[in-house]
């Protein structure tokens, strides 16, 4: 098959690489990270990815697969001329994880977590000491001194929901530097620190075409992506 992989630049790293790994064509288009901050446009923007359906060559796509899940609805109301596929999770983390049973055990027995990884860590500056500084000397230069330590006061209050930082390794690259990095976050935020072993399975699985029903939805052209709200798929076709 001759796929298009559309996908955010967090996972850049695992997207090549299974790319690579797949008897598939797959042509990877990244877009820039923290759009599902905004899903609005995070859909505009992959609608528009989405209506190119060829390669260079001209050649049509077979399908255009999302290294995207639900990504706080931002893969909603998205339409294409061929196939759609989409993994049934939440967001990104399942992806890394390998699976959304994964991601469900571990957040119900870490609850506060905040998830730090190598394309995270590289694309968006994390929470943190560097954040925090990095915010105060724009909240100040922006706002001035007072309203800078109040709207600092306002960022470190929603810190305060969490207690996990968890390093998912997948070990693409040497790690050290970013565990490292990781550890110093959780310390100057007095959060725990832990790791976890990631999974590529279901990425490999979207580029490879092993579509399997429980983990995939394919959505056939004309359709759409719709929230399941029984919750038992994530999302479905309509």
């Amino acid at each position: 098959m001759r796929l298009k992989l559309i996908a955010c630049k967090v996972v850049q790293r695992e997207a090549y690489y299974c790319a690579s790994r797949s008897g598939n064509i797959v042509d990877v288009v990244l877009m820039e990270q923290g759009l599902h901050n905004e899903p609005d446009k995070l859909r505009d923007m992959l609608q528009k990815a989405l209506e190119d359906t060829t390669d260079v060559q001209g050649n049509r796509y077979d399908a255009v697969v999302l290294g995207y899940c639900l990504c706080s609805n931002g893969i909603l109301g998205l339409k294409c001329d061929v196939p759609m596929v989409a993994v049934r999770g939440h967001d990104c983390m399942t992806l890394l994880l390998g699976s959304k049973d994964k991601y469900q055990e571990y957040f119900d027995t870490h609850r506060g977590v905040y998830w730090y990884s190598c394309g995270w860590i590289d694309c968006t500056p994390m929470p943190g000491k560097e954040r925090c500084e990095k915010l105060l000397a724009e909240y100040t230069e922006k706002y001035g001194d007072d309203n800078a330590q109040y709207l600092m006061e306002m960022e470190q209050g929603w810190m305060k929901e969490y207690e996990w930082a968890t390093f998912v390794s997948l070990g693409l690259c040497d790690e050290k530097k970013y565990k490292d990095h990781t550890k110093e976050c959780a310390k100057y935020l007095g959060w725990e620190y832990d790791e976890i072993e990631g999974d590529m399975s279901l990425l490999q699985g979207l580029v490879d075409g092993n579509w399997d029903e429980e983990e995939y939805l394919v959505v056939k052209p004309g359709k759409t992506f719709a929230e399941d709200l029984t919750n038992k798929g994530i999302i479905k076709e309509e």
